[in-house]
């Protein structure tokens, strides 16, 4: 086992227990290891200082050094079920409704307002206009991407 320091892309340190130096590798590109803090798929390993020994002193030990607890990633079953049907949804929504891209927002719109078609959608839209869409009694439900959405 390998112990790495990890740190996010927001500078979030934490640690992680691997079977190899490949498997970090692995599970890193399939987007397995996140950041325990902000959830970032987009971590690296940080400077680790080698524990090297001397041979010009004596052969005390000296203590290690205090090092500052860190989280560890670890996903329990809970959380790895909660992604299972976050998964299903987002197949089920893919599977059954419309893909309509950054038009969304005022695709949504002209649904609602009877000038289209009613049927199901989904696409992107930023956060101001999903609110601005709730605000006028437009029903819309945003869709988390998960780690393994993203490969």
């Amino acid at each position: 086992m390998i112990r790495y320091s990890l740190v996010c892309e927001a500078g979030h340190g934490f640690e992680s227990w691997f079977p190899s130096s490949d498997s970090f590798d692995t599970q890193v590109a399939r987007g397995l290891v996140t950041c325990p803090v902000c959830e970032s798929a987009s971590v690296s390993k940080a400077l680790m200082v080698p524990s090297i020994a001397r041979t010009d002193r004596d052969r005390t030990p000296a203590a290690p050094p205090p090092q500052a607890e860190a989280p560890v990633a670890l996903i329990a079953e809970p959380e790895r079920q909660l992604r299972a049907m976050l998964k299903a949804l987002r197949e089920h929504v893919v599977a059954n409704s419309e893909h309509v891209g950054d038009r969304f927002p005022e695709e949504a719109r002209r649904i609602h307002y009877g000038e289209a078609e009613g049927r199901a959608i989904y696409g992107e839209a930023s956060p101001t206009e999903a609110r601005a869409l709730i605000e006028e009694g437009i029903d819309v439900a945003a869709i988390p991407i998960l780690p393994d959405d993203r490969n």
